[in-house]
């Protein structure tokens, strides 16, 4: 099993930049695709990027292509989510995921183990 902590949310002007951080517990981080996911009020959990074990590919949303970036440090146990440009829109709880069984990797269902979540907050 691995336990997820996000940290690095907070509030941000539009156009403004956050990294969140995503710190794993356990000795098999690398085992697990990664993955961002967010959730509006009153929204569905929605897919914002994921990442294979060794970093060696990446998924995103089309709504963050080319502003947010998705990145893991094995080393550290711990995943990224830098967060450019940003928008009204990305305001939301972001969670991250850990998947060791990855099949359709932007599906909230193919992860079982989920992080507490971050609040970002993104003003006009």
């Amino acid at each position: 099993q691995v336990q997820l902590v996000e940290s690095g949310g907070g509030l941000v002007q539009a156009g403004g930049s956050l990294r969140l951080s995503c710190a794993a517990s356990g000795r098999t981080f690398s085992s697990y695709y990664m993955g961002w996911f967010r959730q509006a009020p009153g929204k569905e959990r929605e897919f914002v990027a994921a990442i294979t074990r060794s970093g060696s590919n990446t998924w995103y949303a089309d709504s963050v292509k080319g502003r947010f970036t998705i990145s893991r440090d094995n080393a550290k146990n711990t995943v990224y989510l830098q967060m450019n440009s940003l928008k009204p829109e990305d305001t939301a709880v972001y969670y991250c995921a850990a998947t060791n069984l990855p099949h359709s990797v932007v599906v909230v269902d193919d992860y079982r183990t989920w992080g507490q979540g971050t609040q970002v907050t993104v003003s006009s």
